[in-house]
């Protein structure tokens, strides 16, 4: 997408054009979904936060407060406090979901466990890290954005985008501990 494009897209939300509203949601939505699906892990709830976030830029534009400048990373931006918002209200609200369909015992019951424990595991050990650290890599890693576009994102340099890329992971080893899975 070119500059001109972002600047289209934004000139055409602040008139309430309902076509260049579906090209910007056509455009951006996959994005925005898979940055929350990588922060959240479910997809059914990354997709009605990443719904609610387009459902936010119209109500923003509705309300003659649309981005000024920069749309992806309003986007973007909108949808990390939504799914912060929503890591904070499953944190103080914690409820473990029984499956509607109870799986056989065969041999693969004991991998499926295994493979639960691990991503608690890795979850409680994230859910740990700074929110600049789980930001940073949502962003790089989870979404693959450049450390120009992560600065942009996170209204930091590059250099503290490098510094928060080195420790994130450094920090959730360490999290981890002695972890060993096999």
């Amino acid at each position: 997408m070119s500059m001109t494009d972002g600047r289209q897209d934004l000139k055409s939300l602040r008139e309430l054009d309902a076509k260049a509203i579906g090209e910007v949601y056509d455009r951006y939505f996959s994005e925005v979904y898979r940055y929350v699906l990588y922060r959240i892990g479910d997809q059914t709830l990354a997709e009605d936060i990443a719904s609610d976030v387009f459902v936010r830029l119209l109500e923003a534009a509705q309300s003659g407060n649309p981005p000024q400048t920069n749309l992806k990373g309003w986007l973007i931006g909108t949808a990390s406090h939504a799914a912060a918002d929503h890591l904070r209200r499953k944190y103080r609200r914690p409820e473990e979901e029984i499956p509607e369909s109870l799986p056989d015992h065969g041999p693969s019951l004991v991998a499926e466990v295994d493979q639960r424990e691990q991503k608690r595991v890795v979850g409680d050990a994230y859910a740990q890290l700074t929110a600049d650290q789980q930001h940073v890599l949502a962003l790089r890693f989870g979404q693959g954005y450049s450390l120009e576009e992560t600065a942009s994102f996170m209204n930091k340099n590059v250099n503290a985008i490098k510094a928060l890329q080195f420790r994130a992971p450094a920090a959730l080893q360490r999290e981890l501990g002695e972890v060993n899975y096999e």
